[in-house]
């Protein structure tokens, strides 16, 4: 690893901040859909609604687990680039390697999140197609 520098663990800034948005923006557009439902559940004490704010509540907690595994990997690259600057090379090699490995973690919680989203989905749209030949019957 001759070639590790500074500009090493600062490649991530950028990717980190990509993903962070985009966990963000997930997670703003679930906060609204959990506020319309809850709303819904209020008028209406279906299990259907009740069924999906459960699924709302899993996605959530794996989006937060998202964001703090995605932030911490990029405090611990941060923290690579001091130990760098103050000589500490072989113990910000090793920190770097965590803020990898913080990172493959906070990208697989997004895949999990994402098939259970798609399920959700797929649940809605098989409704709607149960609807669709009932009314052509």
């Amino acid at each position: 690893m001759d070639e590790f520098s500074m500009t090493t663990p600062a490649l991530f800034f950028s990717a980190i901040s990509l993903l962070m948005l985009a966990y963000t923006n997930r997670f703003l557009a679930l906060a609204q859909v959990v506020r319309a439902l809850h709303a819904q559940y209020r008028e209406n004490l279906s299990e259907t609604i009740y069924g999906e704010i459960r699924n709302l509540r899993l996605r959530l907690h794996l989006i937060r687990a998202m964001q703090v595994t995605g932030i911490s990997s990029l405090l611990l690259c941060v923290l690579c680039m001091f130990l760098i600057y103050i000589g500490q090379r072989s113990i910000a090699e090793i920190v770097f390697g965590l803020a990898n490995l913080l990172l493959i973690v906070s990208l697989a919680i997004s895949v999990g999140e994402i098939q259970i989203s798609v399920r959700a989905l797929d649940l809605h749209l098989a409704d709607v197609e149960d609807l669709h030949r009932k009314a052509r019957q």
